[in-house]
């Protein structure tokens, strides 16, 4: 048997968007062979792009995590899969450039970078009063507390407008891929993003200011769609040109990278994909924010408090599965306004209401290891990381027909 390292290897520590791969807690040490580790090491150096394949052990409260091969060389922006089931496997592949620059952005990229995703934000903002409204009234009955704890995007999983058209300027900018969650029956998939390792430190700052947000981006995989779907996606996405490389930049303006689109084709994915239709009319727009409950201070940092004060404020919230979304833990609760809506005039004259965007609330408790730790001294690595699939298939059909045209009891 091969010899392993107990604990977090240093060479991990050498490589940390590497570490950041390896879902290691501080107080849940895992076992990494280390001749399938130096294997991995060694295709790294060789500026090849490597898929590593985690098995993770359920029959120990310790996550043990395995490396059984490092496969052929993927290409250069290749998904990641994970079983949402039981998540016992985790395959992933990582640009090789993403993994070997090992150094931190500089301040200056820093501050680039705020300004492109404060340029989203206000775009965001002014498509969605109800988070505007909300984001006021939190603020003036909590103070200037609020810090973001994900930012959400759709993507049209084909011709490489999917996942990976935003995720380059993330990872430029330090975030390190993560975790893949599948929706079957959405034919969706999405992976999430943390930010580098030093933004959580910026406690002083809130909002754009604060610590860096998650990033969690989905794609519908098109290829799942009926023909009639998949032929109008792929029209649109023809006349994009190069446009994938500028999904970025379409999110920081508002601006479709691919024509306008005729009422005809939007009804026509309406009628199969609420997800599809929405994509189209919105593109890369930011599709919500999601306040980080517990970091305020008030009463309100818990998020069943939060939602009453919300809706006694007159905002309606997706109650689909129920208000709060619960995963199976305990520990990750969230919950969602309805999208607002906003006219749409499409390329052959109709205009009809569309819908937008929606904020989000979440509350992310302590892990088991540091239920003890007073709360003044818990920081965001003390508390549950990630994404679970019910949670976030529920957030969905936060722009669904059904939950738009819902009546408030």
């Amino acid at each position: 048997m091969p010899h392993q390292l107990a604990g977090p290897p240093s060479l991990l520590r050498q490589h940390p968007r590497l570490f950041a791969l390896f879902p290691i807690s501080p107080l849940n040490p895992s076992h990494i062979h280390t001749s399938h580790l130096f294997l991995t090491m060694e295709k790294i150096c060789a500026r090849s792009s490597v898929s590593l394949l985690f098995n993770r052990s359920s029959q120990t409260k310790r996550s043990h995590l395995l490396l059984p091969f490092v496969s052929l060389p993927f290409s250069r922006a290749s998904h990641r899969t994970i079983s949402t089931s039981n998540r016992s496997c985790v395959t992933m592949s990582v640009r090789s450039d993403a993994v070997v620059n090992t150094h931190d952005p500089p301040k200056g990229s820093e501050t680039f970078f705020r300004t492109v995703i404060s340029n989203m934000e206000k775009v965001y903002l002014n498509r969605n009063p109800t988070a505007k409204g909300i984001l006021d009234l939190v603020q003036s009955h909590d103070g200037d507390n609020i810090c973001y704890d994900h930012f959400a995007f759709r993507t049209f999983g084909v011709d490489g407008y999917g996942i990976n058209s935003l995720a380059e300027f993330f990872m430029d900018f330090g975030y390190t891929p993560r975790e893949e969650l599948r929706f079957p029956a959405k034919k969706l998939k999405a992976l999430w993003f943390s930010p580098p390792n030093d933004s959580s430190s910026n406690n002083n700052g809130t909002g754009i200011n604060g610590p860096l947000p998650r990033v969690f981006i989905s794609e519908l995989i098109v290829d799942q769609l009926s023909s009639e779907s998949q032929e109008v996606i792929r029209k649109y996405i023809k006349t994009s040109g190069i446009g994938k490389k500028y999904a970025s930049l379409a999110s920081m303006c508002g601006g479709l990278t691919w024509e306008k689109p005729s009422f005809s084709d939007y009804q026509v994915l309406s009628r199969e994909s609420e997800y599809a239709a929405w994509t189209l009319v919105n593109g890369y727009a930011l599709n919500h924010v999601t306040i980080s409950a517990h970091r305020l201070k008030s009463e309100i940092r818990k998020i069943q408090t939060l939602n009453k004060f919300i809706e006694d404020s007159g905002f309606k919230l997706n109650s689909e599965g129920g208000i709060l979304k619960v995963s199976p833990d305990g520990l990750l609760q969230q919950s969602s306004t309805v999208a607002d809506s906003i006219s749409f005039t499409f390329a052959d004259g109709k205009t009809d209401i569309v819908p937008c965007c929606y904020i989000e609330f979440a509350e992310r408790l302590k892990l088991p290891q540091f239920k003890d730790l007073p709360d003044k001294e818990v920081k965001e690595f003390h508390r549950r990381d990630g994404f679970e699939v019910g949670n976030a298939d529920k957030i969905f059909e936060s722009t669904s027909k059904d939950q738009l045209t819902r009546n408030v009891a």
